[in-house]
């Protein structure tokens, strides 16, 4: 069946125009409403405005059971049903109308930072990898802004020419394209410079910094790749992802006395609630020390 196209052309708009979303989060909405109404059709016969207004509790359990049926975890239930009633929300569903779920309880997962000298080997390994000098160049820069910077890989790679030559401070566009201020320490912006240097294919201020093997922008997908191999020849955890560089530089900054504001306005967290965790990540790096130093732990 094919789905009512103005109620997902609409949805994306919303999130992407009206709530300014990131690309992630509307790809992932965008998905989660096209498996609502796919399932309605195969299940009713009818995915329109007025049967996503009839829909009820049990409704939605039903399809709660069809998406753990494929497979899907906790953490991923609590998504959906979060991404379900906005979708219904936006289609005209007050929420006192809007079909309630009590979602899985879902553990909050505590960030793995990796050590300084985990973070630096990863991108020197990344780097000695590269098939030519520029890609080494790039890969070391793009690293070191997610460890050294504090930066998700969306916003590395959503830079332009237009930060060259590097400066003191850079300025960062994040989520909903919310614009902060990062310092940016003197190997970084040294690692940007080089990379710009080598890159054969011009860094226009209009145009992506990054470029793929063949000129076009960067894909995401490239760098977690490199970092998986990496962190298999280093014999790092599983965890050891480019996200994670962003976590080891929140908690070492905060291990080195950052206060909670300033680091929520490094890292672009809306609310300081997203920023705390990182208090439970240095307690818990504490107790592993003990545990390990201790001989009676």
């Amino acid at each position: 069946m094919s789905l009512p196209s103005p109620l997902i052309a609409g949805w994306h708009d919303h999130l992407a125009l009206d709530r300014r979303r990131s690309v992630h989060t509307v790809r992932a909405y965008m998905a989660t409403a096209q498996r609502l109404l796919n399932w309605m059709a195969d299940t009713g016969g009818v995915a329109d405005q007025a049967a996503l207004a009839a829909l009820t509790p049990s409704d939605l359990r039903a399809y709660v059971a069809s998406r753990r049926a494929e497979g899907i975890g906790n953490a991923s239930t609590a998504r959906e049903l979060s991404a379900v009633r906005a979708f219904l929300r936006f289609q005209g569903g007050e929420d006192g109308s809007i079909p309630t779920l009590r979602g899985p309880r879902v553990k909050p997962g505590i960030p793995r930072p990796i050590s300084p000298d985990d973070a630096i080997a990863l991108a020197e390994d990344v780097a000695d990898e590269a098939r030519e000098p520029w890609i080494a160049a790039r890969d070391w820069a793009i690293l070191l802004l997610l460890y050294g910077a504090g930066l998700r890989i969306g916003e590395a790679l959503s830079l332009t020419g237009a930060i060259l030559p590097p400066a003191d401070v850079l300025r960062v566009t994040g989520k909903r394209g919310k614009t902060r201020l990062v310092p940016l320490l003197p190997q970084v912006a040294q690692a940007i410079a080089d990379y710009a240097r080598l890159c054969p294919y011009g860094t226009a201020k209009d145009e992506p910094l990054f470029r793929g093997a063949r000129g076009g922008p960067l894909d995401a997908g490239i760098v977690r790749k490199s970092v998986r191999g990496a962190r298999v020849r280093l014999g790092l955890s599983d965890r050891t992802t480019p996200h994670a560089l962003r976590h080891s530089f929140a908690t070492h900054l905060l291990g080195r006395g950052a206060d909670l504001r300033s680091l929520q306005e490094l890292l672009g967290h809306a609310s300081l609630s997203s920023t705390q965790i990182y208090t439970q990540v240095d307690a818990a790096h504490l107790l592993d020390v003990y545990r390990n130093a201790h001989p009676r732990a």
